[in-house]
């Protein structure tokens, strides 16, 4: 086990949008951080210039892949947070249920529930050690009845409940569902393809909100970012 003095952060899907925004800022408040995505060279160039960044490129997915995500947590002296932020919406543009085709919808759950509650489950021994805490990136989507988005909605909503869960069996353990909000990344374009959506913020104005729930006092539960007050002293 790796003499390492600072706390150490699983991010997944960090190669760009919120999990890029948020490793960087991490990393500026001393954060270790082992961070996956999909795209070895993305995830490559989003980690120039942070100071205590394990890159390891794979799909969330993958079993072999979270194994190695865990290892490398334990090296460090284990994990103290874990983001899971990885997510698919399935297809773009995005079916109706009546045209959901049933392996588009088992592959968005796969991404975005059943690889995170695998994530949790081989990290919960670290995470209880270290009273650590667990950040779920949800949707409003999860909430509310959008056209097109059954598989993601129903993936996040699923998502949700079983962070309410986990926060109520795990009590050493801070579990937190988080809504970020509409936001101007990639994933946000395929949503909506062939439209603007400039007037997203960036994923840059949600992270002092996330930093307020990793670094806080708040209980478990589900936020809205925008809900979340931020503390004093955090930026981007």
């Amino acid at each position: 086990m790796a003499n390492n003095k600072h706390p150490v952060a699983v991010i997944t899907g960090a190669s760009e949008g919120l999990g890029h925004a948020l490793a960087h800022a991490l990393d500026r408040h001393g954060w270790t951080l082992v961070l996956d995505a999909r795209n070895t060279s993305r995830l490559q160039d989003s980690v120039r210039g942070l100071d205590h960044a394990h890159p390891i490129a794979g799909d969330v997915t993958d079993a072999d892949h979270r194994a190695a995500l865990v290892a490398r947590t334990a090296e460090l002296g284990g994990a103290t947070l874990l983001v899971n932020n990885a997510s698919t919406l399935g297809a773009s543009p995005q079916p109706t249920v009546a045209d959901l085709n049933p392996h588009v919808l088992e592959a968005v759950f796969s991404t975005n529930l059943l690889a995170p509650v695998e994530l949790v489950r081989a990290l919960l021994p670290q995470l209880r050690a270290s009273g650590g805490r667990i950040l779920n990136i949800s949707s409003d989507a999860a909430v509310e009845g959008y056209p097109g988005w059954g598989a993601y909605g129903a993936s996040k909503a699923a998502l949700d409940q079983l962070s309410r869960v986990l926060a109520a069996e795990e009590p050493t353990v801070r579990v937190y569902a988080v809504d970020p909000g509409d936001m101007r990344t990639r994933m946000h374009q395929d949503a909506f393809p062939g439209e603007d959506i400039s007037d997203r913020p960036p994923p840059e104005d949600v992270v002092p909100h996330l930093v307020t729930l990793i670094e806080g006092d708040l209980p478990s539960g589900r936020y809205r970012a925008a809900d979340v007050a931020v503390s004093a002293g955090v930026g981007r």
